[in-house]
């Protein structure tokens, strides 16, 4: 049985779009970069740790598989996570306007006797944006819980001149990388 360790709506919806059967977990863990943590690193172990913490739940579920999974904006080397306000959101994508960045989405599966990982990397390109748009934008109440302050699949979509990459990626599944990850780790 494979579980999903995510509060995320749009994992959930993704992996239902590629006929995946699943159970949700609800795990909490503390998305804090440690001081130097690469970006990618930091993704990988939050991933990690989401899918570590659902195992805890299911530990008595034999042949349970508990996928985590983690995304993240990156721009410069420095993390966008999710906005903790209007002012926030619209400060991150004051800085993301007219510039390349980095999607970073990590994917892990972890049972009791094996663990296995899919990183994607994405560059989207967002095209400039007065602060007019911005706060249209951020009234919409879309830029919450996302990472980077923006819902590709949404109205922010209009801003994307230019992506690079996984497009589930930057949802937030990675879905070329994670169904070659459960094939992997099925086949283990």
């Amino acid at each position: 049985m494979l579980y999903l360790a995510s509060k995320s709506p749009r994992r959930r919806q993704l992996l239902e779009q590629i006929g995946i059967d699943f159970e949700i977990l609800d795990v909490e863990v503390p998305e804090i970069r440690g001081a130097g943590e690469p970006g990618i690193d930091y993704v990988s172990r939050v991933a990690r740790e989401k899918a570590g913490a659902g195992l805890l739940q299911v530990v008595a579920v034999p042949g349970a598989i508990v996928m985590g999974a983690d995304t993240e904006v990156a721009l410069n080397g420095e993390i966008f996570g999710k906005p903790t306000d209007a002012n926030d959101a619209a400060g991150m994508l004051s800085r993301l306007a007219g510039r390349t960045h980095q999607v970073i989405s990590v994917v892990w599966c972890i049972s009791a006797g094996q663990e296995d990982h899919a990183v994607s990397l994405s560059e989207v390109s967002i095209a400039p944006m007065d602060r007019a748009c911005i706060d249209a934008y951020v009234a919409t109440g879309e830029a919450f819980g996302k990472a980077g302050a923006y819902a590709i699949q949404g109205r922010a979509g209009a801003f994307v001149s230019h992506l690079s990459g996984s497009y589930s990626g930057v949802m937030g599944l990675p879905l070329h990388e994670t169904s070659l990850l459960l094939e992997r780790f099925r086949a283990g």
